[in-house]
């Protein structure tokens, strides 16, 4: 029996009968499961090259010609590199050289930059330009799918970490169904009837599922739009196309906070929100409550896993952690040794589930160091109670002894998003003229506040050690790849 991913999110909608049932709403119109599926076997037939196992690059805007693009891939049994055409071009220029694709997707926007990637990268990648498709009349017609194993490769995604650095997750078929029945269809509740809107885009895997996998394992319907989601767009989108699952994160969580109540969004139709990407701070989760009252449910995932793997739930979730594990995945927290910690101490994310990775691409060490006799060996910082509500306490990578003592810049962020005048808060650790570590805040106003007033709010609030010694306002902090502060890029923003 054939492990491909597209038989499970795809064909099965046409054998059930589904093919006139809305599959996606754009601001142009609506596309069915069939017209879907017909376009897939549109891209299939340019792709008719490629071969299993090879590599094709995706450089495409959100609509039904990039759902299409990425079926058609895994559907030849290929692996899809959905990139974000907006990386640096020496981050686009070494992945293209590892792909060492022999197609890549691109649209006409983002030609130049692929150009000067594949150029930089000195391979043989051919560029297929691609447009936007009318839907397709006619009788639809399933795609036809290469009987991959589960453990085949499907996408390479790309860590998120905060270091701007991305590394390459070799991702298996398998993952994807895997997550979608214990996440997506167990624990969160996709039903037939929902339809979902994300404001992160589709190359991050986070909007993959929950945007698009999830809602087409269900027969459910997603929002696509090419507008950049500001959040004036979003409002809008949601006002337009009544969402019944909003997914999102705590920088566009924060964004939408920062409109005035004149441009208050009308959020009655979603039944739920979903926020990961960074950790959730207690602070923005209440200010979120008061504002709209809509069900904001945090998780944890990570590229290696694919997906969330640790969420709260309807009707139980617990500010300021992400929740329990979700059924068939295994969490524990270990201490440096590999040693379970007692509950409610700090120690290193391990998990174990059916949607752990291949590997990282190419790189051996790393992957033997993370990817651990079936374990993910995360460098995320959990606690976990005796209730089984797990707390995320930082990446142990940003994690600092200070004066000796351990500090994690999300709780001294989280205390400064509760000052009024806070719209944004980053912590980095710098080393002081003396070679000591100290706390530095970078910060984004939204009303009128002094350096003096917020490390006076920290320190009246946390142990003094962890109160900021410089704090730095910026207009906008830099972003990685996949939307996360860039704390690399703040610390040489603070040693200039």
């Amino acid at each position: 029996m054939s492990g491909n991913m597209v038989d499970f999110f795809l064909v099965r909608r046409l054998e059930e009968g589904s093919a006139e049932r809305i599959a996606i709403h754009t601001d142009e119109g609506a596309w069915t499961y069939g017209q879907v599926a017909a376009l897939v076997c549109e891209y299939a037939d340019r792709l008719v090259e490629v071969g299993p196992g090879e590599r094709v690059v995706m450089a495409m805007d959100d609509s039904p010609d990039y759902v299409a693009a990425l079926f058609a891939i895994l559907a030849h049994g290929a692996v899809a590199v959905m990139i974000n055409p907006d990386m640096t071009p020496g981050h686009l220029g070494a992945i293209i050289h590892q792909a060492q694709a022999p197609c890549a997707l691109v649209e006409d926007r983002y030609l130049p930059q692929i150009d000067a990637a594949k150029e930089m990268a000195s391979c043989a990648t051919e560029i297929s330009q691609v447009g936007r498709s009318e839907p397709p009349t006619g009788q639809p017609r399933a795609p036809s799918t290469v009987p991959t194993s589960v453990d085949d490769p499907a996408v390479w995604l790309f860590s998120g970490g905060t270091t701007g650095v991305p590394k390459i997750v070799v991702q298996r078929h398998g993952s994807f169904v895997n997550t979608t029945r214990r996440y997506a269809q167990e624990a969160m509740g996709y039903r037939p009837d929902d339809l979902t809107l994300a404001v992160p885009r589709l190359f991050f895997g986070y909007a993959t599922g929950s945007a698009l996998l999830f809602p087409f394992s269900v027969g459910a319907a997603t929002v696509l739009f090419e507008r950049p989601p500001t959040p004036v767009n979003v409002l809008e989108a949601i006002r337009r196309h009544r969402p019944t699952i909003l997914v999102t994160t705590p920088s566009a969580i924060t964004s939408l906070l920062s409109l005035d109540d004149a441009t208050r969004a009308d959020l009655a139709s979603v039944r739920f929100a979903t926020s990961a990407g960074e950790p959730l701070p207690e602070s923005l989760y209440r200010r979120w409550q008061e504002r709209f009252g809509v069900d904001l449910l945090d998780g944890l995932g990570t590229a290696e896993m694919w997906h969330i793997f640790i969420t709260n739930r309807l009707g139980e979730a617990r500010p300021g952690t992400v929740g329990k594990t979700v059924p068939g995945f295994e969490v524990v927290a270990r201490d440096d040794a590999g040693n379970d910690v007692p509950a409610g101490e700090t120690g290193l994310l391990w998990v174990k589930g059916d949607s752990g990775a291949i590997g990282y691409w190419d790189q051996p060490k790393p992957s033997a160091e993370v990817f651990r006799d079936g374990w993910v060996v995360s460098g995320d910082l959990i606690s976990i109670d005796r209730e089984g509500f797990v707390t995320h306490r930082g990446r142990a990578d940003d994690a600092f002894k200070v004066k000796g003592k351990w500090l994690r810049p999300v709780e001294v962020e989280s205390c400064l998003l509760e000052h009024p005048g806070v719209a944004e808060a980053a912590v980095v650790v710098m080393d002081d003229e003396d070679g000591l570590a100290k706390p530095i805040a970078f910060v984004v106003r939204k009303a009128d506040v002094e350096e003096d007033d917020l490390r006076a709010h920290v320190l009246s609030r946390l142990e003094a050690y962890k109160h900021p010694r410089r704090v730095l306002f910026v207009d906008a902090f830099p972003r990685t790849h996949l939307g996360k502060v860039d704390r690399s890029a703040l610390k040489r923003l603070a040693s200039r």
